[in-house]
C-alpha cells in the first residue's frame, strides 16, 4: 500500500478494520473482512498512516490506535517466538552451546538463534561455525526461554532444516524488517 511493492502473503502484513472502524493488524492473514496489505516496515506503516492510504484502501474513515506500531512489533515478535516454540515441540530445536555447535557441525541447522543479551564470546564462536545457517539475534535470553518452555535463560538455539525452520525464519525476517526497515 505505501510502497507499491508486490508482496506474497508470507512477505506482507495484512490489516483489517474492526467493526468499530479501528485498524488492526492481521498476523495470520485469516481475519474476516477486506484486508489491506503493507510491507512490514515501521516506516511504511507511518507513511501509510500519514498519507491516509488505509482510508483510501478501505474506502472509509479509519481510526488508528496510537500504539499501532508497538502492537505490530509485539505481534510480529510473538509470531516468531511461537514458530520457534512449535519447532521445539516437533523436535527440530537444539539448545545450549554444545548441542547447538554439534547441529551446526553436522550441517543440519537452518537457523542459529543467539540471545541479544548473551555473551559475545560464545556467539562469535557459534557464528563462525554457522556455515549456511541464518543467524538470528532478535530476542533476549528470557524471551527465548519462555518460547521454548525452559526455566533457565536460553542463550543459543539451533533450528533443524525443514518446514519448521522456514516458518520461523519467515516470521523472524518480517520482525527484523519491521524493526530495521530493511
Amino acid at each position: 500500500m505505501a510502497t507499491g511493492a508486490a508482496l506474497t502473503p508470507e512477505e506482507g502484513l495484512r490489516f483489517v478494520l474492526s467493526p468499530q472502524g479501528e485498524l488492526a493488524p492481521d498476523f495470520t492473514g485469516k481475519l474476516p473482512g477486506r484486508g489491506a496489505w503493507l510491507t512490514p516496515q515501521r516506516q511504511a506503516l507511518e507513511t501509510a498512516l500519514k498519507k491516509g492510504a488505509f482510508a483510501r484502501s478501505f474506502k472509509q474513515g479509519v481510526a488508528s490506535p496510537e500504539d499501532l506500531a508497538g502492537r505490530v512489533e509485539a505481534g510480529l515478535a510473538k509470531q516468531a517466538l511461537s514458530a520457534l516454540g512449535l519447532a521445539r515441540r516437533t523436535g527440530d530445536v537444539a539448545t545450549g552451546f554444545e548441542k547447538v555447535r554439534a547441529m551446526l557441525a553436522d550441517g543440519a541447522a537452518a537457523a542459529l538463534v543467539n540471545a541479544a543479551d548473551g555473551g559475545e564470546d560464545g556467539r562469535r564462536k557459534l557464528e563462525g561455525a554457522a556455515g549456511d545457517a541464518v543467524v538470528v539475534m532478535l530476542f533476549e535470553e528470557a524471551e527465548l526461554a519462555a518460547a521454548l518452555g525452559r526455566e533457565e535463560p536460553t542463550v543459543h538455539v539451533a533450528v533443524k532444516k525443514g518446514a519448521a525452520a522456514q516458518r520461523f525464519l519467515n516470521a523472524a525476517r518480517r520482525l527484523e524488517g519491521f524493526r530495521s526497515g530493511v
